[in-house]
């Protein structure tokens, strides 16, 4: 039962521990750099995000249903999404998660700011859902052992500048990749090519431009705020299915 479980989330566990060294290793040179190179640090993270972001976002050409076209349908469900989160207090309520862990562990400075960018980062992409379902149907945790290494090499840039609060998304990570994980078989039914669904897509999308504001956020050139954003990326199946209903 165990090597089961483990076969089937093994590529989140991984995730969780180079999130874990990451943040070990960004606060052990934090000190050690001085403030303009841990701005170039987090710039560079910023733009390779920027970049990541842009990619993502262009999956929305590809997610057409039926007579709406994909960015048109990306554009509905991001709005409905962010207006949803609005009305739900999404961003409250993780920033009230973050600060308590910020007074349980005694954490300073940008401690929830660095757990709620850290965990939408980590949490949003392609990567996260078609690795989880690879890993919870066969096994395979190729794709999440690449994401792993991808944000451990983040957690530490992150790290200089927001601090331990970094390494709390790891949290995140074992709570949505380990559920996705485990629900795999479920999800496979309705998926059955996740790489090339359109609905895969319609979600890769809507994270995209996510991902792409908090780009911009690193570069310190606005702070949209992401969180409200949450239920985009869930509500996006429910939005292709409606599309495809209406469309003649």
């Amino acid at each position: 039962m165990l090597l089961d479980l483990w076969a089937r989330t093994s590529g989140t566990w991984i995730n969780v521990g180079t999130i874990v060294l990451g943040t070990t290793l960004g606060l052990l040179f934090r000190d050690r750099l001085p403030p303009r190179m841990q701005r170039i640090i987090t710039h560079g993270v910023g733009l390779t995000t920027l970049l990541i972001g842009l990619n993502m976002a262009n999956s929305l050409t590809r997610a057409g249903a039926g007579v709406v076209d994909g960015i048109i349908l990306g554009l509905l469900t991001l709005v409905l999404g962010g207006l949803l989160g609005e009305w739900l207090k999404l961003e409250d309520k993780l920033t009230i998660v973050g600060d308590w862990l910020k007074h349980r562990f005694k954490g300073k400075g940008k401690f929830t700011e660095g757990f709620v960018a850290a965990s939408l980062l980590f949490c949003i992409g392609p990567m996260a859902l078609i690795g989880s379902l690879n890993n919870g149907l066969i096994g395979d945790n190729t794709l999440l052992t690449l994401k792993a290494t991808m944000d451990g090499l983040a957690a530490i840039a992150l790290t200089s500048s927001y601090g331990m609060g970094v390494g709390f998304s790891a949290l995140s990570i074992l709570i949505y990749q380990g559920i996705l994980s485990l629900a795999a078989g479920s999800l496979a039914q309705s998926l059955p090519d996740p790489a090339n669904s359109p609905v895969v897509m319609l979600v890769t999308g809507v994270g995209g431009l996510m991902v792409f504001a908090i780009g911009l956020m690193l570069l310190d050139i606005g702070n949209v705020r992401v969180a409200p954003f949450l239920p985009a990326p869930l509500i996006a199946p429910l939005m292709f299915w409606l599309a495809i209903a209406v469309s003649p």
